[in-house]
């Protein structure tokens, strides 16, 4: 694709999130998505093949779907109470619209069917847009309209974690596999949402950095099975001892970052009286983590058959650009100490 088209579309993006974000009138907020997910159309179909023709088509109607809904459900807010602004979104009918809608729309569970379907059909680098960067914008709007039904959110979130893990089980495909993965952290974020929304957006920016190395690892792998993950040590033997740590770090173990969030969400929940959904999240994050190692155990502990014991293929100098991988790296593994700061720059 021309570079400039790359630049238009991505600007594109950018300009889509920051519009929905930073409004407060339903119709604004609704054409931010329309202009985050027309920008990102053509990314996830230029490879011009057959599967990535499939998962766009996939995505525009189920998209559209969406937004379709939250449309109505405005409107129908604004017929109710006369006001367009999202704080006014106080009547229930049009709220659980909304919600639903926007459910829909970063792939919660019983509407996150689309999801591993669509990942499947990208490349890399627009799987890692769609896993992370397409998540803000309608996350920011369950933020800003603060869902007066709990029961919803929280059948919600407990279906997508369990969802999350079972799906994920039994996957062979990489992208399929961060899919449940996304889906399993959704219900993290959207379980704490009504509770604590600064501990939500910071479970929002962990994941986001977590997954985005993860991406980054494998790309720099050229990874997309499990198969493939057997050669990776001979290939980049660093970036493979690290994937481990972050995989873990991504199924919630000590003393990894990922364990920052849902050790504060445990507790969130334990102190609103929420003891049996706190339970259930923590056996949840058990069957995230099973396949975590199931990738992990492939990457380290197996070698490949086609190479010989101790020898490694021929390297040639890469042009990477390795310092934003090194960063999420070290991000993603590190950061527990932090836990005090990193909640007072949140807080702030």
């Amino acid at each position: 694709m021309n570079p400039y088209i790359t630049a238009s579309l991505l600007f594109g993006l950018l300009l889509g999130t920051t519009i929905t974000t930073t409004s407060t009138h339903w119709l604004i907020a609704w054409m931010g998505l329309e202009i985050n997910t027309l920008a990102i159309i053509p990314l996830m179909a230029q490879q011009h093949h057959p599967r990535a023709i499939e998962a766009t088509t996939k995505y525009f109607l189920t998209q559209a779907a969406a937004a379709a809904t939250l449309l109505l459900a405005a409107t129908t807010n604004a017929w109710m109470t006369g006001q367009w602004e999202l704080q006014q979104a106080t009547h229930p009918v049009p709220t659980t619209m909304i919600t639903i809608a926007l459910a829909l729309k970063i792939g919660l569970a019983p509407l996150h069917t689309w999801l591993p379907e669509v990942m499947q059909g990208l490349d890399l680098t627009t799987g890692l847009i769609l896993a992370t960067w397409q998540k803000i914008a309608p996350f920011s709007l369950l933020l800003q309209i603060q869902p007066n039904n709990q029961t919803l959110l929280i059948l919600l979130a407990i279906l997508s974690m369990l969802v999350g893990g079972w799906g994920g089980l039994n996957q062979t495909q990489v992208r399929k596999i961060l899919a449940y993965s996304s889906i399993a952290h959704l219900g993290w974020m959207v379980i704490i949402l009504q509770f604590s929304p600064t501990l939500a957006v910071m479970t929002l920016a962990l994941y986001i950095i977590m997954t985005s190395s993860t991406f980054l690892a494998f790309m720099m792998n050229k990874t997309t099975t499990i198969g493939t993950l057997t050669i990776s040590w001979a290939k980049t033997p660093i970036i493979s001892s690290l994937m481990p740590l972050i995989l873990l770090s991504l199924g919630g173990l000590p003393p990894l970052t990922g364990f920052m969030p849902k050790w504060l969400i445990l507790q969130e929940l334990t102190k609103q009286d929420l003891g049996m959904t706190a339970t259930l999240a923590a056996l949840s994050a058990l069957l995230s983590l099973y396949f975590y190692l199931r990738l992990s155990y492939a990457m380290t502990l197996t070698i490949s058959p086609n190479n010989l014991t101790g020898t490694l293929p021929w390297r040639t100098q890469t042009n990477k650009k390795t310092l934003p991988t090194a960063i999420l790296l070290s991000s993603s593994i590190l950061l527990l100490p932090l836990t005090p700061e990193v909640l007072t720059l949140f807080n702030t």
